[in-house]
């Protein structure tokens, strides 16, 4: 280990050295600058990488699309789009059966599942989790009571009379504005979650991770809702807008990708590399979102409205993009925490850019006393 006086540090077992100060320093956490053919500390990782299985893809997936398909209809319902009835059943019950599915696909990735409950004890704001945990609990109370008004007014409750005048008297619109908060919440914070970790991928990555999963989750919830519409009876005019919406969304979303690069630089490449990135080049951004945009703009700039069987096409395109992107994401963030280059390399940047910031908040208060 280095001394103060700026000495060379001592080697470890002739495989490591001790990152000094002016290297990352007692901010950036204990570690080594990895030499040789070394790949580990004493055999261990020098963090744990998530254990997470297909649960928590499908559950990342289907909680983007519920709270991206809810506020698509709570819009439509404050534009004046309620009119189309096949869209607002749509942009109903789809959100409540993902939101439904959701939480079961949580518990059953739990270590004891039947302790679920204990999730609900307390509100912590300082923990991603705990916040997710209660937005997933209040949006699906929303999209139960909205569900529940649907299944109304198309009559499935008429077997149920009383039943039936409750729920229709609901004040709906109400509703679906609380809802459509804790949706972008549920939409959002799987991203959040991952950047709150110390996983080098995702850590570099917290200032992009919420809008990214934020903006897939609009994507891949218009484009749900787009593929359900083009199948039944709804007018073309309703579909037209809600291409528009999905080039918005799609659009901002390939600008948030490519912002990653220079964001990640070095740590990026478990996301760019090997089969993984392949994956994600291809699946995602190719085939889930650059051919899906131009498609849609081709079209538009032609005049030309889009042939259902088309848009249906490219709405299925634009889902297993928004799923493969979650995926990406998680097997990409296993390989980066078992690279202790990379664990190290952030721990740098990170405590070079905190001395940074707080150099400059010294000048600042300096400055005011002054």
């Amino acid at each position: 280990m280095s001394n103060r006086n700026g000495n060379q540090p001592r080697k470890l077992a002739g495989t490591a050295t001790i990152v000094m100060p002016d290297r990352g320093g007692p901010k950036a956490g204990r570690g080594e600058e990895w030499v040789g053919e070394a790949s580990t500390y004493y055999n261990h990782p020098l963090i744990k990488k998530a254990h997470w299985g297909w649960e928590i893809y499908i559950y990342f997936f289907l909680g983007g699309i519920a709270g991206g398909s809810y506020l698509v209809t709570t819009l439509a319902h404050f534009f004046g789009l309620d009119k189309d009835k096949t869209l607002m059943r749509a942009g109903r019950y789809l959100p409540f059966l993902c939101i439904l599915a959701s939480p079961i696909l949580l518990i059953m990735d739990l270590g004891r599942p039947e302790r679920f409950h204990h999730m609900l004890r307390v509100l912590k704001f300082r923990s991603v989790m705990s916040i997710g945990t209660w937005a997933i609990s209040l949006f699906g109370f929303c999209c139960g009571l909205s569900t529940a008004n649907q299944m109304a007014e198309d009559g499935l409750l008429n077997w149920f009379p009383l039943a039936a005048r409750v729920f229709k008297a609901l004040p709906v619109k109400a509703i679906e504005v609380i809802g459509s908060f804790f949706g972008l919440v549920v939409a959002s914070y799987t991203g959040v979650l991952l950047s709150s970790t110390a996983v080098p991928l995702w850590g570099r990555a917290k200032h992009i991770l919420g809008p990214l999963f934020l903006t897939s989750g609009l994507s891949t919830g218009l484009s749900a809702l787009s593929f359900i519409l083009s199948l039944g009876g709804s007018s073309e005019d309703t579909i037209e807008r809600l291409d528009q919406a999905e080039i918005v969304a799609m659009t901002t979303e390939l600008g948030l990708i490519v912002s990653l690069a220079p964001t990640l630089g070095p740590l990026g490449k478990p996301l760019v590399k090997g089969r993984t990135g392949l994956l994600f080049g291809v699946g995602t951004i190719a085939c889930g979102l650059v051919l899906p945009l131009l498609t849609k703009l081709g079209f538009r700039l032609t005049g030309r409205p889009i042939p259902r069987s088309v848009n249906s096409a490219t709405s299925l395109m634009v889902l297993v993009g928004g799923f493969i992107l979650r995926y990406v994401w998680i097997i990409a963030g296993r390989v980066s925490a078992d690279d202790p280059k990379a664990v190290h390399d952030y721990n740098v940047i990170e405590w070079k850019e905190g001395t940074s910031r707080e150099e400059d908040l010294s000048k600042i208060r300096s400055y005011d006393v002054q």
